[in-house]
């Protein structure tokens, strides 16, 4: 995998909240607070943005601000791409829809301005519609893997020279449709539901550190898939396959990152020292946000941006993120920041 250098960030994180909403379940939610769409994007365009699309489509322009790149629909810019990961997109849209379908009189008269919000890839085209990019646009679908998947996409694209820069990201909307959909699974348990977004503005490597201090390196990706109890495997795999990508030695990872979906769960970082050899630090994001699903990897690598940002003048570190899902996929991604040799 080529290497990825951090040029901008956008991210909206949430806090936690209780519903205020009898359709949710009886626990507490990890919200965005006080996010509109029309005071972030305007009037204009936005009116039939479901939430999902309207927390990507900021965070990109947040992103791309951030890295100094002009986003403007009237000079488009063919160089620039969007991947955005996601679970299946806008779970209440897709849920909403398909019940008009149910209840309205035959011939099934739905609302057909409501069908784009449907498909998964809205976000992306949306994004880069709004934002006049007409790169390479995708997006991956994979739960709680698909973000570093993501990133291994982006790598690819700029390899190949088929962009400039890339827009990587995710959003995940709080609905009561994804809130009742992880309880049911779950039999209740697990963290409470969240929803974040957050997109990075990457281009290749040059192998050299950052002049700012605050910069992030993604120096390498891998990913797998362990099915019928194998999940282990496919794990401890993917973070072997990273150390030995990126050249780094196990003694130098100070932090892994994980996504474990119940907050008493440590059975990615337990894979993960195992491979290391030692007991790094240990970030579990759902319990800092809630479970985001594919936005929660973002959501952490989002954390370590901002805390570098907060404290430039603190030794560089290298971090481990991984994740899982419930099919048997693995990933696993190595960040560094800019001091760290």
């Amino acid at each position: 995998m080529t290497a990825l250098r951090v040029r901008g960030l956008g991210v909206l994180l949430p806090s936690v909240a209780a519903p205020g909403d009898t359709s949710f379940p009886d626990r507490q939610v990890h919200a965005v607070d006080g996010f509109d769409v029309r005071e972030r994007l305007g009037r204009r365009g936005t009116s039939f943005f479901d939430r999902t699309t309207a927390l990507a489509v900021a965070v990109c322009a947040d992103a791309l601000r951030d890295a100094g790149v002009e986003a403007d629909p009237r000079q488009p810019q063919d160089r620039i791409g969007v991947v955005l990961a996601t679970t299946l997109g806008s779970f209440r849209s897709t849920s909403d829809f398909t019940r008009e379908t149910l209840v309205q009189e035959r011939p099934y008269l739905v609302n057909p301005v409501l069908f784009p919000n449907t498909v998964m890839n809205c976000a992306a085209g949306q994004s880069a519609i709004r934002l006049g990019l007409r790169g390479v646009n995708a997006t991956v679908a994979g739960g709680p893997v698909a973000f570093l998947h993501a990133l291994r996409y982006a790598a690819d694209v700029l390899a190949r020279g088929y962009a400039d820069l890339m827009v990587v990201g995710a959003a995940e909307e709080l609905s009561p449709h994804r809130a009742w959909s992880q309880a049911l699974a779950r039999g209740g348990a697990g963290a409470d539901c969240g929803e974040s977004a957050a997109a990075f503005v990457v281009v290749r490597d040059d192998g050299t550190d950052g002049t700012d201090g605050t910069s992030v390196r993604i120096l390498a990706t891998a990913a797998g898939y362990g099915p019928d109890g194998r999940r282990a495997d496919a794990l401890s795999g993917c973070v072997r396959r990273a150390l030995d990508r990126a050249g780094v030695a196990a003694a130098q990872v100070d932090l892994v990152v994980t996504v474990e979906t119940a907050t008493d769960d440590n059975g990615q970082f337990e894979v993960a020292t195992r491979v290391l050899g030692h007991h790094p630090k240990h970030r579990q994001v759902t319990a800092l946000f809630g479970d985001c699903d594919a936005a929660t990897s973002a959501a952490g690598l989002a954390q370590l941006m901002l805390d570098r940002r907060a404290h430039p003048e603190e030794p560089g570190s290298t971090a481990l993120l991984v994740a899982e899902g419930v099919d048997g996929a693995a990933a696993a991604a190595l960040v560094r920041s800019p001091q760290c040799r």
